[in-house]
């Protein structure tokens, strides 16, 4: 398995592809891929740097794990591949959308149409096998996500970042607070939604207004 990471993000990763940890992961992720079935399609593992160059990048979602059901992860964390069902973290995500800036409920789940406008949907761990959450997590993507947030932060300047949920909060450590903007909630899961912690946070419009301030195209959600 040769994992191609757009031209865009090579220069800032490729010292990566040569260190330990990513020679062992990927030996691991391609014995996990013959001996089981894994998601995303393997042409989908970068998919989220495919789509979103690293010189548009201008917002950054950050996940945990892909989905883990038949023909939903395509690649882009909460995202799923057309005409797949919402999951309920998604329909939450939209729920919100529309309530704060009026975009009505879509009807596909595939969250291209973000990234390809400049918004990286970066999980922190870009396999699974099939059914078991959490299956390929600490096996090194963990270390290599880190490294894409933190040469984020470095390299590039007025990206914001939304970090839903405890653990996306976590990667705070990871960012200059001082070039950037961070935006912070619970999680779009049920169980966070329902408590409260999710609606009424007003991320997407907030987003909009810190892009336009600074003279950006706001993004269609």
């Amino acid at each position: 398995m040769t994992f191609k990471l757009h031209d865009s993000w090579y220069s800032l990763m490729s010292k990566e592809f040569n260190m330990p940890y990513f020679k062992s992961l990927t030996s691991f992720i391609e014995q996990e891929y013959i001996d089981r079935t894994c998601f995303p399609k393997e042409s989908d593992i970068f998919a989220a740097f495919d789509h979103c160059h690293l010189m548009d990048a201008k917002v950054v979602i950050i996940g945990q794990d892909p989905y883990h059901g038949p023909g939903q992860a395509n690649g882009l964390c909460f995202s799923v591949n057309e005409g797949v069902t919402h999951p309920p973290s998604l329909i939450n995500i939209f729920k919100e959308i529309e309530m704060d800036v009026g975009t009505p409920y879509p009807k596909s789940g595939n969250l291209e149409r973000w990234a390809d406008q400049g918004v990286l949907l970066l999980n922190a761990t870009l396999t699974v096998r099939a059914h078991e959450a959490g299956s390929h997590q600490n096996k090194g993507w963990e270390t290599f996500t880190d490294t894409v947030i933190q040469k984020l932060s470095e390299e590039k300047e007025g990206l914001i970042f939304l970090l839903w949920g405890g653990f996306a909060k976590k990667k705070a450590k990871l960012i200059d607070a001082k070039k950037h903007y961070i935006l912070t909630s619970g999680h779009p899961s049920p169980l966070s939604a329902n408590r409260g912690y999710w609606f009424g946070n007003k991320h997407f419009s907030k987003t909009n207004r810190i892009l336009m301030e600074n003279e950006k195209q706001p993004i269609n959600w």
